[in-house]
């Protein structure tokens, strides 16, 4: 039996198709059974409930055997870090209750730090907490950055015709799209050929500067002069908690994600290699972007 969490998400619908496709039994959580009717119509079991209920947690686990694991994100929280703590407290505990065998973490690049790349932060004390667990083959999933964050970049071009943060514009970041992610996660767990406690990147096609993302993305949406502004921390703070879909405690976590990209801390722990990149680059994924953008 598998269970999937954050299973109506980019990553955990695409991992629970696959693998219901491929003949497993599978378990899917989410907060809402009306998005998870798609999956029960494949043939999955749906769990509604919350992963801040431990006892919720530790039910849903019962008679598992593998399981991907994910802090799904609470952008509106106003204290992220300890709310990732209680979903990974009750994630570990459910593991270590059920007996778990084969576990895929998702975490992030930057995870490697011990503090200091502010939303990731949870995704570090999720792998050190994980790593507790001797008896349980464990794979902790860092991908680059989401491919799909970028949508949120639509209200500030339709609005100002540019796109923005404060990530240096030349700085080139590893960028995947969340189903090379999903398809990775699926491949280690229909197979289970993963023992003890591993790491593995998913780092996209290739590295991608904002100014080569806004060149692509400009064209694909019509707009071939669209360019890229490097904005203060605190006025993309400002801008993310009047978008009323963030936190000021969220924001300002991201503003020291992007730190860490920009003072290279979170980007030194991985080097790409044939096997860590993916097939989606951005020039695919901006047909994406383009039919999100248009009917918008």
């Amino acid at each position: 039996m598998y269970l999937i969490t954050g299973a109506t998400g980019n990553i955990g619908k695409i991992l629970a198709t696959e693998l219901l496709s491929s003949g497993k039994k599978v378990k899917v959580i989410s907060r809402s059974a009306d998005k998870l009717k798609p999956l029960v119509e494949k043939g999955a079991v749906a769990l509604v409930g919350d992963l801040y209920d431990s006892d919720f947690v530790n039910n849903a686990f019962k008679e598992v055997s593998q399981s991907f694991c994910m802090i799904p994100p609470n952008p509106l929280s106003n204290d992220f870090k300890k709310d990732q703590h209680t979903v990974v407290d009750n994630l570990f505990n459910a593991v270590k209750s059920n007996q778990v065998k084969n576990v895929v973490l998702l975490s992030s690049v930057g995870a490697h730090l011990q503090s200091g790349a502010g939303v990731v932060d949870g995704l570090r004390y999720m792998e050190e907490k994980f790593s507790l667990l001797k008896d349980v083959n464990i794979v902790n999933l860092r991908p680059g950055y989401f491919m799909e964050n970028l949508f949120g970049q639509i209200g500030l071009i339709k609005n100002m015709g540019i796109i923005s943060s404060p990530i240096k514009a030349d700085l080139k970041v590893p960028m995947v799209a969340t189903r090379d992610i999903a398809h990775v996660a699926f491949l280690l767990l229909n197979f289970i050929q993963f023992r003890g406690h591993s790491t593995q990147f998913v780092l996209g096609l290739r590295d991608v500067s904002y100014n080569e993302v806004a060149k692509i993305l400009g064209s694909a949406i019509g707009k071939p002069d669209l360019k890229y502004v490097e904005s203060s921390y605190e006025e993309t703070e400002k801008r993310m908690i009047e978008s009323g879909y963030i936190s000021a405690n969220v924001a300002s976590l991201f503003s020291d994600l992007s730190r860490s990209f920009n003072n290279g801390s979170a980007l030194t722990d991985h080097k790409r290699q044939p096997q860590n990149s993916t097939p989606t680059g951005i020039e695919e994924f901006s047909q994406v972007f383009a039919k999100v953008y248009l009917s918008s």
